[in-house]
Formats: structure tokens, C-alpha cells, sequence
């Protein structure tokens, strides 16, 4: 249990409150509700930002947030319905999207997968609380009448249009389960796990953008040892984008094959942001790739007598702008923080993929 699980958890803790002010009488009471439902709305974003920060996101978290995220809306929709505030098909849609999508994600859990939410998804869920917002505000101030009505028209199109694009993201596990591609537990020596776990959806997510930005990448890593490159090739058609990669495990190689200064690894340590930004830039240059990642980290124990902590991690995103670091501190064991360094080395790629393609249509 961590800090941004609590923030998820608060917004289940909340609904029982929630719903008696909906319901009783008292001068007030809707727009205290309408406070109280902002507040923990907000809560959704927070926990995100923190858990991607600190490097904590976790499978509980993933399978948590939008579990709260739907309880949180539908119990007071369903209010809202009580008291005449909403038409009941409204609700309706909007359940049987969420079942659906639940019912998806069992039939992922039951492969040893799990879906996280979306970015389209997570703008659903702003939609839809938005709209709920309106719509308890509208009994005391009937002059919001109007745009709480036009908010949850728009609400009700992204909850159709995501719906549709998790099916579609998703739908290889709509036919038959294919034990063959099941994810592998790993064994001592760390192998990388299949392509349809979280983090192979990563790399799948990743790819589908590459190939439609029309955009190539390269990698250089340390303490992931070609993980991320794996992922990356795992999927069908990763020859238009990935051009190739560095492993740089050792200080030599890091000189040599990516350019990186033997005073900088002297001065800050291989395990560092400066040398991680080095490292994607010297992957980038090298391969002449639109985007580089690189990682550094201390994965477990034992390594070289650094005194770093364990978990310590660098990510390093390089594009025509420029390299930026970022920093996480995993706390699980040698393969659990190998793993969350290559989610979080697929998470900023699409990020940063993203970014350069809107900057191209600017």
C-alpha cells in the first residue's frame, strides 16, 4: 500500500457521504456534495502524477483506480437518477460501457495481464465527472441547466469512444487464449517477460504510435541488459521503427560505444541523470534515430560497492529537442525494478513520440 493507492482508495471511502448529501435536505447540501465530489475527483489525476513520479506504480494500482473511478461516478449517477436530476438511459450507456470494459480486464487478469487505464479512458472519466459536477449543481443554480446538458452529451460520446478503443487495443483477448503466448514467470536469469504482459502492452502501444508518427527509435541500456530492446522487437513490424541498441553495462562500454565522458562518469557515476541523458543522446547520434531511451539503475544488491540505494533508477528520453532525464526509486527485488525501469523507458518513449508528433503539426 502506497501513497497514491490511499488517494484511489479515499474516492471509494467517499461515495457513503457522497450519496447522503445527495439525498437529504439542508441549505446547502448540493453544493457541499458538488465540493466534496470535486475534491475527490481530483484525487484520480493526483494519484497518477505521484505514482508515476516516484516510480510506485503497481499492479494494484492499475487494476484499482479505474475500478474507484467508475464506483465513484456511477453510485452518484444513480442518485442522480433517483431524484429526477438525469435520464436513467444516460445511465444505462454509461454502466454498460464500464461492465464491458470489466469484464475485459477480468479476461486479461485471468491471462496474467493487466489493462491499465488509457489516456482516452482517463479523459472519459474527466468528462463524466465534469458532467456529474453540472449536474448536481444544477438544482440549486437552474442557470447551468443547459451546459450540464450539453457536458454529459459530450461525456456520453468519449464513454462510447473509448469503449470502442479499448476493444479494439484489446482485442486479442477477445478470441481464443493461446497458452504459448501466456506471460512467464522469470527465472535466475532474468528473462524478459512476453509480449502480452503490462509491459508488452506498453511496447505494443508504443509501436502503434512509432509506426504512425512514422518516427524510428534506438536504446541504450544498462541495468535492463536488453530488455527494452526485446519488448520493443517483440512486436510485429518493429523493423520500420527500431534501428538497434547499445547494451552499456559496463563504464568502458558507456566511453566507447555512446560517447559519454570518462570526468562525467568520474564526477556523478554511471548511475546518475547526467550520464543517462548522455547515454540516450550517444544511442540517438549513433543510430541516427528520431528518439533514444536509455537506462541506469541499481537493479539489487551488490552492485560494484556503490553506495546508492537499490532501486535507484535514470530514464533518458533524447529527441531533435534535446535529452531529458527523470528519476525513479523502485523498491522491489533485482527483477521486479528491471522491469518497472523498461515499463517506465516505454511510458516516457510514448510520451515524447507523442509530443514530436504534435510538434510536427504545429
Amino acid at each position: 500500500m502506497n501513497i497514491p493507492n490511499v488517494l484511489t482508495i479515499s474516492r471509494l471511502v467517499a461515495i457513503p457521504p457522497l450519496m447522503v448529501l445527495l439525498l437529504v435536505r439542508f441549505q446547502g447540501h448540493d453544493q457541499l456534495a458538488a465540493a466534496l465530489f470535486i475534491v475527490f475527483s481530483l484525487t484520480d489525476t493526483l494519484d497518477g502524477q505521484i505514482a508515476r513520479r516516484r516510480g510506485t506504480v503497481s499492479d494494484l494500482g492499475k487494476f484499482l483506480d479505474p475500478l474507484a473511478d467508475k464506483l465513484f461516478v456511477l453510485s452518484v449517477l444513480i442518485v442522480l437518477v433517483q431524484e429526477g436530476l438525469i435520464a436513467a438511459w444516460v445511465v444505462v450507456i454509461i454502466f454498460s460501457r464500464e461492465l464491458i470494459i470489466t469484464i475485459l480486464r477480468s479476461v486479461a487478469a485471468a491471462q496474467g495481464q493487466v489493462i491499465s487505464a488509457a489516456p482516452l479512458g482517463k479523459t472519459k472519466t474527466v468528462m463524466q465527472m465534469g458532467a456529474v459536477t453540472l449536474l448536481i449543481l444544477q438544482r440549486p443554480y437552474p442557470i447551468v441547466v443547459p451546459l450540464a446538458d450539453l457536458v454529459v452529451g459530450i461525456a456520453i460520446l468519449f464513454t462510447i469512444w473509448s469503449g470502442l478503443d479499448y476493444l479494439w487495443r484489446f482485442r486479442f483477448l477477445l478470441g481464443p487464449f493461446d497458452s504459448s503466448r501466456a506471460p512467464q514467470r522469470a527465472g535466475p536469469s532474468g528473462l524478459a517477460p512476453t509480449s502480452d504482459d503490462a509491459v508488452g502492452a506498453a511496447a505494443r502501444e508504443l509501436g502503434e504510435l512509432l509506426r504512425r508518427q512514422g518516427l524510428t527509435v534506438s536504446v541504450a541500456e544498462s541495468c535492463t541488459g536488453g530488455m527494452i530492446g526485446s519488448l520493443i522487437t517483440d512486436q510485429p513490424g518493429s523493423s520500420s521503427y527500431f534501428l538497434g541498441g547499445v547494451i552499456a553495462y559496463s563504464n568502458e562500454v558507456k566511453r566507447n560505444q555512446l560517447g559519454v565522458s570518462q570526468a562525467l562518469l568520474k564526477q556523478v557515476g554511471a548511475v546518475s541523470g547526467e550520464v543517462a541523458k548522455a547515454m540516450a543522446a550517444g544511442a540517438r547520434s549513433r543510430f541516427g534515430s528520431d528518439l533514444a531511451v536509455s537506462v541506469t539503475c541499481i537493479a539489487g544488491p551488490d552492485a560494484d560497492g556503490t553506495t546508492k540505494p537499490v532501486g535507484l533508477t535514470y530514464v533518458a528520453v533524447a529527441s531533435a529537442g534535446g535529452a531529458a532525464s527523470h528519476e525513479f526509486r523502485f523498491d522491489g527485488d533485482r527483477w521486479s525494478n528491471r522491469r518497472q525501469a523498461a515499463e517506465q523507458a516505454l511510458r516516457l518513449l510514448a510520451e515524447e513520440a507523442g509530443s514530436s508528433a504534435r510538434a510536427k503539426t504545429a
